[in-house]
Parts: structure tokens; C-alpha cells; sequence
């Protein structure tokens, strides 16, 4: 089960955007990176490929972050938080370290 998911509303704890938020949009667990929303903008030079109707020149987007860099904000307390896991019946639930909250 992961800490950090889609959907997720997510604070940057170092890098250039410190204390910024943004919506998780895509996770690699494997790689261990996200993607967030307006965080880590990237200027990519696209040149066109044959036919492919494909956006050319200067795009920016966002690139991956490492999950070592954010920390999820509670719904709650509105803080950043570490994420622990509790059993609610028989199912396993993330739960906010600071408050003690259900996250889902």
C-alpha cells in the first residue's frame, strides 16, 4: 500500500519549490517519483516528427520529483504529515501522524 497516491494534495519539502502544494497526478512507485501539479516545471524543446500532429517548440511541463521530497497535507489539520497505517475492521487505512485522522 502506498503512502502517497493520486489525488493526493501534497506539499514539496526541499528543492526550488519549497512549501509549495499541488495535486498528485501520477505516481512511479517503482522509480519512486511523482508527478505534481505545477511543481518542478521543465522547459522541454520539441522539434516535429514527421506528420504526428504534435505540439512543437518550447512546452513546459511538469517533470517527476522523488516521494522523499513531499509530504502529504492532511484533509483535517491542513498540515504536512508523515503517513501511518491502522486497521479499521479488515481494512488497512493511512492514517495522519499528527492528528491521528483517517486520511481514506
Amino acid at each position: 500500500m502506498n503512502k502517497i497516491r493520486k489525488g493526493d494534495t501534497v506539499q514539496v519539502m526541499a528543492g526550488n519549490d519549497r512549501n509549495r502544494r499541488g495535486e498528485v497526478r501520477q505516481v512511479f512507485p517503482k522509480r519512486g517519483r511523482v508527478i505534481v501539479a505545477g511543481i518542478n516545471l521543465i522547459k522541454k524543446h520539441q522539434r516535429r516528427t514527421g506528420d504526428v500532429r504534435t505540439q512543437v517548440g518550447i512546452i513546459q511541463r511538469e517533470a517527476p520529483i522523488a516521494i522523499a521530497n513531499v509530504a502529504l497535507v492532511c484533509k483535517q489539520c491542513g498540515k504536512p504529515t508523515r503517513v501511518g497505517f491502522a486497521l479499521e475492521g479488515d481494512r488497512k487505512v493511512r492514517q495522519c501522524k499528527k492528528c491521528g485522522q483517517m486520511i481514506d
